[in-house]
């Protein structure tokens, strides 16, 4: 399902249109503007709850990550975040509007696929574009070469959609999303069946959606090392609750995955002299090679150590944790 925004650059912020009020600011972000706020959304159906108190912030020109295996939540939530799905509590905010007091002012500033793309395959990707710009103010047509380009479709818009790979229909349902020039652009699960160079172009358009048209981009995903290059900060939830939030490089620095490889010799004797400094016994890789999770502040001590009794000591590098071993941390190693 696609949903375009109503409303362009053009029809905002003239004198006497009774535009929104200015995007609110956030202290975190203190020069990018609140587009999205969704304030302890809660969801149940019957007795299952889906969605349980679940709040965030999305800011200009971001990509912000909702990662979680299928049936989180996920969808449910992006239904309430475009009106599709009423909250049993809670509050969303686009653009500073309340979403269910002033629901057309603030989806027309939202562009949305939820789920899948609704393309017309009979018809050819220009047709489909041009059937959406007809239902929204003047200019959108005016937008469909534009966006041809940025979606890198220009020398199939005339082609039937039926004639489309996956990854053709996912850009002309981002290109359909645009038409309204959005300030919001909300994405379930866009890389969902695409192949690696189809992953790979929605990165690349997402990336630049934010970067250099400072759109601020909700993505939904269950692919850990697609959230972790695309996103700037992501949500990661499960079984309906937000588990933890925050910049992508945030959570990783602050896992307690990551550690420290030492490059010592005898990794044996060295294992042995890092334990009292580790918080878990350390790990003798190989010869010369031991992997230990010491904090940082205990690092100069147990170079100290490893030094006093001889032994020789090539480099010590942290370890990279990854999304995955985040994701696994604060689900109790439930997998996605």
């Amino acid at each position: 399902m696609t949903e375009t925004g109503g409303g362009g650059e053009g029809e905002r912020g003239r004198v006497g249109d009774d535009s929104p009020p200015p995007l609110a600011r956030s202290r975190s972000h203190p020069l990018a503007p609140v587009v999205l706020s969704a304030e302890g959304l809660t969801k149940s159906f019957g007795k299952r709850q889906a969605v349980v108190d679940v709040s965030f912030d999305l800011f200009a020109g971001e990509v912000f990550g909702f990662l979680g295996p299928n049936g989180a939540g996920k969808t449910t939530t992006i239904r309430m975040l475009v009106g599709l799905a009423r909250p049993d509590r809670g509050r969303v905010r686009i653009g500073g509007l309340d979403l269910a007091r002033d629901f057309s002012r603030a989806m027309a500033r939202v562009g949305s696929i939820v789920e899948s793309p609704d393309l017309y395959g009979y018809l050819s990707g220009r047709e489909n574009l041009l059937h959406f710009a007809r239902m929204l103010p003047d200019g959108a047509e005016a937008r469909i070469a534009e966006l041809a380009h940025l979606v890198a479709l220009e020398e199939r818009l005339d082609d039937k959609v039926q004639t489309y790979s996956l990854g053709m229909r996912q850009r002309l349902g981002i290109a359909q999303a645009l038409l309204g020039a959005p300030d919001l652009l909300i994405l379930d699960e866009p890389a969902n069946g695409l192949d690696p160079a189809g992953i790979r172009e929605i990165r690349r358009l997402v990336r630049l959606l934010a970067s250099e048209r400072g759109i601020a981009v909700f993505v939904s995903s269950h692919l850990l090392s697609e959230v972790e290059q695309m996103c700037d900060r992501v949500t990661i939830i499960h079984r309906g609750r937000a588990l933890a939030t925050g910049p992508v490089r945030e959570l990783l620095d602050r896992s307690a995955s990551g550690g420290t490889r030492w490059r010592v010799r005898p990794a044996a004797r060295a294992a042995e002299l890092l334990a009292p400094f580790a918080a878990e016994p350390p790990l003798a890789e190989d010869e010369e090679t031991v992997s230990a999770r010491i904090p940082k502040d205990r690092i100069p001590g147990a170079v100290a150590a490893l030094s006093r009794e001889g032994i020789e000591i090539y480099s010590v590098e942290p370890r990279a944790s990854s999304l995955e071993e985040v994701f696994l941390e604060v689900t109790g190693g439930e997998t996605v």
